[in-house]
């Protein structure tokens, strides 16, 4: 299945079997307290943390600036409570866990690969591939009921012979073998036409996915043999260990720089799920600088550059003239913007212009 629609919240919510983890990396990222203890459903109102998005490109245009101000962009992590077999029928937490699922854009799906027998696992032994399987078999089972629920309140327009509830149906159709085929929407394939239908149509497994294998801490890593045993060659893949990155953001920020450093590392595990979240969103970064503010903003790839004067304010899209954008390589280059104007680097671009990863802008707009 393709596209999902996008909104400014940039929800990520964090699902998981209890126990997996998904509460101690949601404190590690937010730097909360959220309970995180050694028993099923200690997570029953979803926890919501608001995340800065890394990004070094911001630091350094602040300082060109000489900016009073810096604002980074942000993903909002909601942790959700743990899932069991059978959520789609209500055991455990099912029927709050999937509605709360519904909520947020993507999913980051925390896996179990480390082995502790102090700490109980739901199933009673490890088996990442079991595990996510049972979560993949709950959504697609939730998905299911909505689309044969979808079908039967279609029947009386269809009868009436009336051409977009049988377009609707056709596709649900579609979905429903799909589904039953024990394969995610998301990986269905559509037309162009059945996409835009699609985005009426609200599956679990339509959302991306991003998989955290939470190792152990003597296991920074996976082999080649370990993933292909759990994940397909699609799947978007992030090991990380959960106790290390608990540990680390409890570190002063130089001691943390320090433990990185002797690990050959430059980021934190936590830098990296956020960039990868942030990427799975299919989201790209362009910037405004000056002696006020710099700041990051987030808009779709492929979006043009109306679209992203709107992100700052609907009047500069809906009065949008042109707008100035320079490289942010040719701008740290060049010293200035008023160097790289010289330059030849700063542009005049229209309405129809795509904008870039890394494009710094400033728009022209009439009130």
């Amino acid at each position: 299945m393709a596209d999902y629609s996008w909104d400014m919240s940039l929800k990520i919510g964090i699902v998981g079997l209890p126990n997996v983890g998904k509460s101690t990396l949601f404190n590690a990222l937010t730097k909360q307290a959220a309970k995180a203890q050694n028993v099923p459903f200690t997570t029953i109102t979803p926890n919501v943390g608001v995340v800065a998005v890394p990004d070094d490109r911001l630091t350094k245009l602040t300082a060109l600036s000489k900016s009073v101000k810096t604002t980074p962009t942000t993903i909002e992590f909601v942790d959700i409570a743990g899932l069991v077999k059978n959520a789609h029928q209500g055991e455990g937490l099912g029927n709050q866990f999937l509605a709360n699922i519904r909520a947020v854009n993507a999913i980051a799906h925390v896996v179990r690969f480390f082995d502790n027998s102090a700490i109980i696992h739901v199933e009673q032994t490890v088996d990442p591939k079991r595990d996510v399987e049972i979560i993949n078999t709950e959504l697609i089972l939730a998905d299911l009921a909505v689309v044969d629920k979808m079908r039967s309140n279609l029947d009386k327009k269809i009868r009436g012979n009336d051409k977009a509830a049988q377009a609707l149906d056709v596709l649900l159709a579609k979905m429903s073998e799909h589904l039953n085929s024990n394969q995610p929407a998301r990986t269905l394939s559509l037309t162009p036409e059945e996409v835009e239908l699609s985005t009426t149509i609200p599956l679990l497994t339509g959302k991306p996915v991003l998989y955290i294998a939470n190792v152990g801490d003597q296991q920074t890593s996976l082999s080649p043999d370990q993933l292909t045993a759990v994940f397909s060659p699609s799947d978007h893949v992030l090991p990380i260990s959960v106790k290390i990155e608990q540990e680390l953001v409890q570190l002063p920020d130089e001691e943390r720089l320090i433990f990185l450093h002797e690990y050959g590392l430059e980021q934190t595990g936590l830098d990296r799920l956020i960039q990868a979240s942030y990427s799975l969103l299919n989201l790209i970064t362009f910037f405004t600088s000056g002696p006020t503010e710099s700041r990051a903003w987030t808009v779709p790839r492929g979006a043009f550059a109306p679209q992203a004067a709107g992100q700052i304010h609907s009047d500069m899209e809906r009065g949008f003239i042109r707008a100035e954008t320079v490289v942010y390589d040719d701008l740290i280059s060049a010293g200035s913007h008023a160097a790289a104007r010289s330059a030849g680097h700063v542009r005049d671009e229209g309405k129809t212009y795509l904008v870039q990863d890394g494009d710094v802008m400033f728009f022209k707009f009439s009130a």
